[in-house]
């Protein structure tokens, strides 16, 4: 009678036991996140590379070596030309950080005006320290932001230098299978993000917007988030557009062509390019995106996709886990 209970608590405490390892992964995913991020990033270079190096070798008989070399020469050159563009206009925005403070003033104070016109009462000094005060918190925080990103950076690049000497140039085909398809949609993302941010630093300079560069490296960043990120660059140019021009003709133009630029090469390029992605449902993409959000921040929303795609392909290769796989693609494996 004892067995008989047991066998049926069998489910119950198999779903308890996912539960509490579930949420014991969720909280060292959060303590080592410091560790972790930057080693993901990397592991995400280092198939990149490899990817690269191998095309490289079909392609024009490169040796295998000089392939990862140059390779990974390109991307962490790229990424650290990322960091250094990003600090020069954090510098520009604070050196500047006054007049905004004086325009977002202005505006404010013009607006309290309309506003008493219409017999509206409100407290003008509160409002316009309230909307100040994030400025300046964000100023004295810049330092320590600035900080963190460079050893993020360092720590970066070192684990991409061991994960390139280690590597094997025989690999399992579970291996090469998640390196394929992880390579192929970075790859296609970083080509397409690289292309928005271009013509969206092309739309801000042609009407003169400060910080237009920031502005398409962070458009770039945001590329990677989907459904979500692209909104977020559309709008991000708008309160320093505003400030700069107000309603004028430079700030509809900016918005609506920044507008279009996401929507050519997200809806028509990316699609064409990209085909069906990563397989996954946009429901379980956007629950991925606000967990890893939750858990490693903005990094996080920036590798939701890539790292739901490695559960994927590890929950695809059992036929215990399949239905979990089958689930994130959006196939239910039940009717």
């Amino acid at each position: 009678m004892f067995k008989n209970k047991m066998e049926q608590n069998i489910p119950l405490i198999n779903t308890c036991l996912i539960i509490i390892a579930a949420a014991a992964l969720t909280w060292i995913l959060i303590y080592t996140k410091n560790m972790l991020m930057p080693f993901v990033i990397a592991l995400f270079i280092s198939i990149v590379s490899n990817t690269i190096s191998a095309w490289m070798k079909d392609k024009w008989q490169v040796p295998r070596t000089l392939g990862l070399i140059l390779s990974a020469t390109i991307v962490l050159a790229a990424l650290f030309l990322v960091v250094l563009f990003i600090s020069n206009s954090i510098e520009s925005f604070i050196s500047g950080a006054d007049i905004y403070s004086r325009k977002l003033t202005g505006v404010l104070e013009w607006s309290f005006e309309k506003m008493h016109k219409l017999g509206l009462s409100t407290n003008t000094d509160v409002f316009i320290d309230y909307f100040n005060k994030p400025l300046f918190d964000m100023v004295k925080s810049t330092g320590s932001g600035l900080l963190s990103l460079l050893t993020s950076s360092m720590l970066v690049f070192l684990f991409v230098i061991f994960m390139l000497i280690g590597s094997s140039t025989e690999k399992s085909k579970f291996t090469l299978d998640i390196e394929k398809q992880i390579s192929y949609y970075l790859l296609i993302k970083i080509a397409v993000s690289l292309m928005a941010a271009f013509f969206v630093w092309i739309v801000l300079s042609v009407v003169k917007t400060e910080l237009a560069l920031m502005f398409a490296i962070i458009t770039f960043m945001l590329n990677f988030i989907p459904n979500i990120g692209p909104v977020i660059a559309t709008l991000l140019p708008a309160p320093v557009l505003f400030l700069q021009y107000g309603f004028a003709w430079q700030f509809w133009f900016a918005l609506i062509a920044v507008s279009l630029v996401h929507f050519v090469v997200g809806n028509i390029l990316e699609t064409r390019w990209l085909g069906k992605g990563m397989d996954l449902n946009p429901v379980v993409v956007l629950a991925c995106l606000i967990f890893w959000a939750l858990v490693w921040g903005p990094m996080g929303a920036l590798l939701a996709v890539p790292l739901t795609s490695i559960i994927k392909i590890i929950l695809e290769k059992s036929s215990s886990t399949k239905p979990f796989a089958d689930i994130l693609a959006g196939r239910l494996p039940f009717k």
